[in-house]
């Protein structure tokens, strides 16, 4: 994922450790689930893919939650951080693009675990209006004003066709939307004050061809 714009926090944590710290809640909710109450910075490092060192200083942005000689409480350091990204309340979610793409993230279970309720999905191909995906209906995009006003919706999900992703973006800044992540193939353009996410998987399986190239060449 690359960001677009950002805000800074009121505790000026830089972009980096921003994008870590959802890593380190699943790291912790891992944890959790296996019964483990306390964990070393070394333990929590090797669970969430990072070094030590580096975990320390993240954490130390948040404040100084652990002990020395015990580490850190898992439970209490989880909250702190899921306080911290703000997924200590429920929020409300519009995914618009409702192909094969918008049916995978309608039923991904771990938007309400992490946080996330998805109260709309919109499409506009009249073929699918009246369609229900994990119990939520499927709406006009027309109907996108209605249920950001209703629900208090402040992110938007594009599962859309490239080509219409930038219109999609459009309307959503236009009715208040202020968070986008953006599955569509395209850069899409936002004023000043809106955040959006890009998830682009062929370019990451891109990547991921280059070093296999690069391990066979050196092979």
């Amino acid at each position: 994922m690359t960001a677009r714009s950002s805000s800074e926090s009121s505790r000026d944590i830089p972009e980096a450790t921003v994008a870590r710290l959802p890593v380190y809640l699943r790291a912790l909710n891992t944890l959790a689930d296996d019964g483990i109450r306390t964990c070393s910075s070394e333990e929590l490092a090797l669970a969430a893919g990072v070094n030590s060192a580096k975990l320390r200083k993240d954490l130390s942005y948040l404040g100084s939650y652990g002990t020395r000689g015990v580490g850190y409480d898992v439970d209490y350091l989880r909250y702190q951080i899921a306080r911290e990204i703000g997924v200590t309340q429920d929020w409300p979610v519009v995914i618009v693009g409702i192909g094969n793409l918008g049916h995978a993230l309608a039923n991904y279970s771990g938007f309400r675990s992490r946080g996330f309720r998805v109260v709309a999905l919109l499409d506009a191909d009249e073929s699918r209006h009246g369609e229900v995906v994990a119990g939520v209906d499927v709406r006009p995009f027309g109907d996108l004003e209605e249920i950001v006003e209703t629900h208090g919706v402040a992110i938007g999900v594009i599962a859309a066709p490239a080509g219409a992703a930038q219109d999609v973006a459009d309307r959503m800044v236009s009715c208040g939307i202020t968070s986008i992540l953006n599955f569509a193939p395209a850069v899409i353009v936002v004023p000043d004050g809106v955040d959006v996410r890009k998830v682009d998987l062929s370019i990451e399986l891109q990547i991921l061809a280059y070093h296999e190239q690069r391990k066979a060449n050196s092979a």
